[in-house]
């Protein structure tokens, strides 16, 4: 009786793996197999990392609406549970992909969360801010215009000495020299203010007016016309013509990002005006300042990108 002991091979390119030959044999796979074991994402579902030319931050749903609407932007979840709303847009001379999400609240921090994520998921070339503000400047801020700002002034440094007077300390950041040479050619090719047919449907007759200008930024929902904060910021430069809660921290996580390697992207503030940050403050006029800042920005686009 035979008795076949060895391993046969017929032809050529035969390949071995995982194998094992001999009385309680067993195979031990090294890390790298274990690793090619492993099925990969999906191609679909990622987020392409440094592909994305604009990253948006928005803080209230009805930004985000108004953004994705006017966009045609689609919601992505990653695997994580992060939620991204992503498209492109057709310029004359390109094609802008722009990515977009929302915060988990109002303020500096969460605003500084929500960049971090868009850097570790997608590493857009540019940072924007988008949605609703307060004016606080009559002539040019009233309610359904928009702000477009590459300089910001954080108001909520203070010293409180010993008799309780607050002495507030601001910080001036400007966006890099790219991005306000951008928004110069914008505002020479449309003229300053600039004046826009109104997106909202209830004034689809009506313009709005687009003015270059200064955003206050803190932690205070103003609502009050003789606030400090307002008369600190006309003291401090006239032409600060509105303020929001999230401003503030754009700039100070864009100074933080430039000591990495990587190239720092630009970044932008558009604000739509909703209210006058006073005693009438408000929700009604969200959707309207909302849809006008989103579609200033995709008039930009061709500028930025």
């Amino acid at each position: 009786m035979n008795t076949n002991r060895g391993i046969s091979s017929h032809g050529d390119g035969n390949t071995i793996s995982n194998n094992a030959v001999g009385n309680h044999a067993h195979v031990i796979t090294t890390p790298s197999e274990k690793r090619a074991a492993t099925p990969t994402a999906d191609p679909a579902n990622r987020s392409e990392r440094g592909n994305w030319d604009i990253g948006i931050v928005t803080i209230l749903s009805e930004e985000l609406r108004s953004l994705s609407d006017e966009l045609k932007l689609i919601r992505h979840k990653e695997p994580g549970g992060l939620y991204f709303y992503r498209g492109e847009h057709a310029t004359a001379d390109s094609t802008v992909r722009i990515v977009a999400t929302q915060t988990q609240s109002q303020g500096q921090r969460s605003t500084m969360a929500a960049l971090e994520n868009l850097r570790r998921h997608c590493a857009p070339r540019l940072w924007a801010l988008v949605g609703v503000g307060g004016g606080i400047h009559d002539e040019y801020a009233r309610i359904g215009n928009v702000i477009v700002s590459t300089d910001v002034v954080y108001y909520e440094t203070r010293k409180i000495n010993p008799l309780g007077n607050v002495q507030r300390r601001g910080e001036h950041r400007q966006a890099p020299a790219q991005v306000v040479h951008a928004v110069n050619a914008f505002f020479a090719e449309h003229g300053t203010p600039a004046r826009i047919r109104g997106q909202f449907a209830a004034r689809s007759s009506e313009k709005f007016e687009v003015y270059p200008g200064l955003i206050g930024s803190g932690e205070a929902v103003i609502a009050d016309r003789d606030s400090d904060i307002r008369r600190y910021l006309a003291y401090y430069n006239e032409k600060v013509l509105a303020v929001d809660m999230e401003a503030g921290g754009l700039s100070q996580y864009w100074q933080e990002n430039s000591v990495n390697d990587e190239r720092n992207p630009g970044w932008i503030v558009v604000r739509g005006v909703s209210d006058n940050a006073d005693e009438e403050k408000g929700h009604s006029h969200h959707e309207l300042a909302a849809r006008n800042a989103a579609h200033v920005l995709r008039l930009l686009l061709p500028y930025l990108c």
